[in-house]
This record gives C-alpha cells, sequence and structure tokens, in this order.
C-alpha cells in the first residue's frame, strides 16, 4: 500500500525494520480499548540519519496500517520508529562458525581427489596426535576404548570401516563441532610428519583457504618444523563484510533481484578470482543504473554502456548540483567529490578490461590481486550507495527533506 502510494522511503524502511509489539494503555471508554505500540527498530545509524522525517514516515505507514487493523480489532496502534540497540561485537567474534555445507566441501575434494586424511601414519597412530583416543568410548562391544575399537577395525581388518569414517563418527565431531576443531583436524592433514612432500601440503592448504578465506578463516604458517611449514588455523577479519553488506541494502531498497545474484558471485570472487570480481563490480554499478533509470522513466538504449549511463544518471539525479553557493566552506571539495564519484564506473570500465572478465589474455599476463578487487568492490559500492539514497532524496516529497 505504501508503494502504490508512493511512499517509497517508508515502504523501504518497513521491509527492514525489526518490528516489536507491546501493550502500552488500556481506555475504559466505550466497552474498553486496548493500546498498543509497534515500534520498527532500525539501526542507530539510519535513526539518527531521520532526524525530522522520522514524524513524517511514522504517519505515512500509521495511516495504511490503521485501515487494515479496524477490519479485525477495535484495538488502537500507535506506530514509533525507534533505534535498534545491539551488543557491539568485535569481528573476532562474528561469524566464528563455518557453515556446515563448506565444511562437506572440503571432505568432499578430499574424496574426489582420494588424498588419504592420516598420510603416512596410521589411523590410531594419527588420531592420537588429537585426540585421548583412551578416554573416548568404543563402538564394539569387545573394546573399552576408541584406540582398540579403531585399530580393529581400520588396521587389523581395514575393509570394516569406509576410509573417511572419521567425519561421520559421532565420537570426534568434526562436521557438527567448533570450527576450530575441524580445521585443526586438517592442520594435522597437512603436518610435516603426516604429509612429507611440502608441494603436496601446500596444495591441500590452498585448495582448504580457497573455501574458507570467505568465511572469516584461514590457515596460517606458525613456527616451522626441521624448516617445513607448519599450519594453524586463525580468525581473519572478513574483507569485503560490510561492503557486500552494504550493497545488500541497496539492492532490497531498490527490489532489485538482479542485483543480489551479482553480489553474491561478487562475495565469492574478491579472494578466489580477483579478476571476477573487478567484472562484477562493474556489472552491479551497471545494473544499479539501469534500475533506477527505470524507476525514473527515463528511457536509455539498448546499446547504451556504462559512460552514458550514468552521465544520464548524474543529469537526473543532480549528482553535480550547481547550487553549492561559493562562499560555503568547503564548497569546491564537495563539487570536485561529486564529480570524481561520476566518474568512478568509466574508471571500473577501464579497469575491467585490463584486468577483469571477458577478454582474452596472452600466456604472460599476470591479473591482480585480491586487495585490488577489495578496492573495485569498494568503489562500486560507494558510488551505488550514493545514487541510491540520492534516488530516495529525490522521491520524497519536500516536507520529507526537511532537516533539524
Amino acid at each position: 500500500m505504501l508503494v502504490a502510494d508512493g511512499s517509497m522511503d517508508a515502504a523501504a524502511l518497513l521491509r527492514s525494520a525489526d518490528p516489536q509489539i507491546e501493550q502500552t494503555g488500556y481506555d475504559n471508554w466505550n466497552g474498553g480499548t486496548t493500546i498498543w505500540t509497534l515500534s520498527l527498530r532500525i539501526q542507530a545509524r539510519e535513526f539518527a540519519h531521520l532526524g525530522t522525517r522520522r514524524e513524517g514516515l511514522e504517519s505515512q505507514i500509521d495511516k495504511r496500517l490503521k485501515p487494515i487493523i479496524e477490519q479485525f480489532s477495535n484495538d488502537w496502534i500507535e506506530v514509533k520508529i525507534a533505534p535498534k540497540l545491539e551488543e557491539k561485537m568485535g569481528w573476532r567474534q562474528q561469524g566464528i562458525e563455518l557453515p556446515r555445507d563448506v565444511k562437506q566441501q572440503i571432505v568432499d575434494f578430499f574424496r574426489i581427489e582420494k588424498i588419504f586424511w592420516s598420510g603416512a601414519l596410521d589411523e590410531v597412530e594419527f588420531l592420537q596426535r588429537l585426540y585421548d583416543l583412551e578416554s573416548l568410548p568404543s563402538t564394539d562391544s569387545r573394546f573399552k576404548s576408541a584406540s582398540r575399537d579403531i585399530w580393529q577395525h581400520r588396521v587389523n581388518n581395514p575393509d570394516d570401516w569406509p576410509d573417511d569414517w572419521i567425519f561421520a563418527d559421532p565420537r570426534f565431531r568434526l562436521m557438527d563441532g567448533p570450527t576450530e576443531e575441524f580445521l585443526r583436524f586438517f592442520c594435522e592433514v597437512v603436518h610435516p610428519l603426516v604429509r612429507p612432500d611440502r608441494n603436496d601440503c601446500l596444495r591441500l592448504v590452498n585448495a582448504i583457504n580457497e573455501r574458507i578465506q570467505l568465511h572469516g578463516w584461514k590457515l596460517v604458517e606458525d613456527e616451522p618444523l626441521a624448516g617445513r611449514p607448519r599450519f594453524v588455523p586463525r580468525q581473519t577479519k572478513l574483507s569485503v563484510g560490510r561492503s557486500v553488506t552494504r550493497a545488500r541494502s541497496v539492492a532490497d531498497a531498490l527490489d532489485a533481484g538482479w542485483m543480489q545474484k551479482e553480489i553474491e558471485r561478487l562475495e565469492r570472487a574478491v579472494e578466489s578470482d580477483p579478476a571476477l570480481a573487478i567484472g562484477t563490480a562493474k556489472e552491479l554499478v551497471e545494473t544499479c543504473c539501469k534500475t533506477i533509470l527505470r524507476k525514473l522513466e527515463i528511457e536509455f538504449g539498448k546499446g547504451a554502456d556504462i559512460n552514458d549511463l550514468t552521465k544520464l544518471l548524474a543529469k537526473a539525479l543532480k549528482l553535480v548540483p550547481e547550487g553549492i553557493p561559493n562562499e560555503a566552506k568547503g564548497a569546491e571539495n564537495v563539487r570536485l567529490i561529486l564529480r570524481n564519484l561520476s566518474a568512478l564506473p568509466g574508471y571500473l570500465t577501464e579497469l575491467r578490461g585490463l584486468y577483469g572478465t571477458g577478454h582474452g589474455r596472452d600466456g604472460k599476463h599476470r591479473g591482480l590481486e585480491p586487495r585490488h578487487a577489495r578496492l573495485a568492490v569498494g568503489a562500486a559500492v560507494v558510488f551505488i550507495d550514493f545514487v541510491t539514497e540520492t534516488f530516495r532524496q529525490r522521491s520524497l516529497p519536500d516536507w520529507a527533506n526537511t532537516r533539524d
């Protein structure tokens, strides 16, 4: 109803808010009326940014909600926008657990490549390096401990259990237990005593890191053993976490499903395929421009490139304002920032042409690194965030753009 009424900002807020309702009063008049308060909780930063617009947005939502409530109840509901109070967490506390499907990908890789996890050691010898097998129970009534159990069914009779039995054994909880224990197991898999071939170890470490880096983990070198690398699991800061989160918010605000697909591809590619991430960053900007232009009902040709699209959008949204007074402090700096922001998509296109996907390379070509991809992603998100917020501001009625 809000969208149909043109209340786009109120609709976007309602879509993203965390609703909480509580009884806040009771009126005995006319048979009794229960009074409720519907709190729409949003991020504290966004709440502060609303300023005097908050009351207007509350009124828009309240106006559309009441006719619905009146069909079913005589209760009275008041809408309030409120800040969401959350416990601040450090990045080391966030995203600490690997999803089960990522663990499964690593296990499947070992199965497909026929890589035996205990390497040069027998399985009891390997597991004793990580677990107290004498204190773990046996699944065979003939034995008292896991060490005898495993020896009987994997050393004495190796065909009793499948080679990958360890990943399904609940005593070791590799698939459903803590991430650090799962990764510590694989650090032992590539230990120099377990896997003497240095190149083989590094190949396995790279394969594991490709699958865990996007989720905030990495196997890193620790103190070497006899000149050979040893690895330990480390939690790392998610490199594009904030940018991706902001990009998703932009896609939600524009109701652009295709942007969500590009964001997912971009998130996966930053560490593992920087060239793809650079190309996708450019495509994300292009999709954002087309989406806003369509919402503004501004036509563009099928062959319009990103420079054509950004010029149309900059003109429509007045990204480079002419109305900043010369006497205003920093007026020229504001103009320069906005002009450079408008030029960002063009720079991304050039970067994509040099290093991104979509063009053949000669055999000596060396691509950019993840840090360069993160720069491209960050630049793309800055642009789409700014133009989307500008679009939303331009779409509001004049009274809603007032400030304290």
